[in-house]
């Protein structure tokens, strides 16, 4: 007996009741995602968590693949606000790139996303398209967002950089520092060290790329 392919994502996605049922399979298949990893987490799981059918979870995002895409793109909007052009005016250009690197050793250090970037490493031994898709809907639209910023900022006249990506990967791995490695392997946080080196990380920014 073959098995039939499931329905193709609907492309009509917009009335109220749809919002919400795509809010109620998101959330729910984010909880999943997060405590269980991809290859345990179940279409029929995430159906049942979020009160609707699987038929409703392929119309609205095609596969599993495409909802744990999503479920990690909606996580990182949690962060992706603080590289927005509104916020690009509010305080000193220190002051906004402290808040950023902050909110993102925050964002990383929760205990959920420890667990949830261990389970991914570990999956993605045996099925490296599962990686590549953490990468693309999260780390890399990530780094694509800060370079926005950074873009902006260079032409407000507040920085002066010319390779926003590179710049953007510069001032990650230096907010990140040490403190990324001890957190995946499980040594204590010590919170004001990481303040320090995200101060540190800044100085050291601004000294290469502040305005000439």
């Amino acid at each position: 007996m073959s098995i039939a392919s499931p329905p193709p994502a609907s492309k009509r996605i917009g009335r109220p009741s749809d919002r919400a049922k795509r809010a109620a399979i998101l959330e729910a298949a984010t909880d999943s995602f997060f405590e269980h990893g991809f290859a345990a987490t179940s279409i029929e799981q995430v159906a049942a968590h979020a009160g609707v059918s699987k038929v409703t979870i392929y119309n609205h995002f095609g596969d599993k693949r495409a909802l744990f895409a999503a479920s990690v793109e909606c996580e990182c909007e949690k962060i992706r606000g603080h590289f927005s052009i509104e916020q690009a005016r509010e305080g000193t250009i220190r002051q906004r790139l402290e808040a950023i690197g902050k909110a993102m050793v925050a964002f990383l250090s929760r205990p959920e996303m420890i667990q949830f970037e261990r389970r991914i490493a570990a999956e993605t031994e045996t099925d490296p398209d599962i990686g590549r898709a953490f990468l693309e809907a999260g780390p890399w639209r990530m780094k694509s967002a800060c370079a926005a910023f950074l873009q902006h900022a260079s032409q407000a006249g507040e920085l002066a950089v010319d390779d926003p990506a590179s710049a953007a990967e510069q001032f990650v791995s230096m907010c990140k520092g040490m403190g990324d490695l001890d957190r995946r392997f499980g040594a204590p946080a010590d919170p004001g060290e990481s303040l320090r080196r995200i101060e540190r990380a800044v100085d050291v920014f601004l000294a290469a790329y502040g305005p000439r």
